[in-house]
């Protein structure tokens, strides 16, 4: 799960996208449309359905990291996380509950959003078609 992968990277002092990722020196990154790397949570079925595609590379000491959350009708994060840095998203289609230090909020298309990491964070597709967010996290955490 991507909570398990959270907590791989925290005990070896990294992120999960340097567990993942090769490094190289250019100075313009483009991450095209179907060629982005991405991470899968389970299936719909399963309660989760997240894919997150990477919107930016991993950068070795980078100071943020943007994913374009698709989560799945039905689908959820597992469990609350917590962890240092903020977070700021947007959402560009379908209806998600977030919830943070146990007050929940539902986002609509147009709507933003920003938080402290270390707070306990979840977040659900609430809607009845698919929710995607653009969401940054800084530092990186993926």
């Amino acid at each position: 799960s991507i909570n398990m992968l959270h907590r791989i990277a925290r005990a070896l002092g990294t992120s999960i996208g340097e567990l993942f990722t090769e490094l190289d020196d250019r100075k313009v990154h483009v991450l095209r449309a179907g060629t982005r790397p991405a991470l899968s949570e389970g299936a719909p079925r399963r309660g989760k359905g997240i894919k997150l595609e990477s919107l930016t590379p991993f950068i070795l000491r980078g100071l943020l990291q943007a994913q374009l959350h698709v989560i799945d009708v039905g689908g959820a994060s597992d469990g609350a996380i917590e962890h240092e840095g903020e977070e700021v998203g947007y959402v560009v289609e379908g209806r998600l509950e977030l919830t943070v230090d146990g007050e929940s909020v539902v986002l609509e298309p147009g709507d933003s959003f920003f938080f402290e990491s270390t707070r306990p964070h979840s977040y659900r597709n609430v809607g009845d078609t698919v929710a995607r967010v653009v969401w940054v996290n800084s530092p990186p955490t993926y």
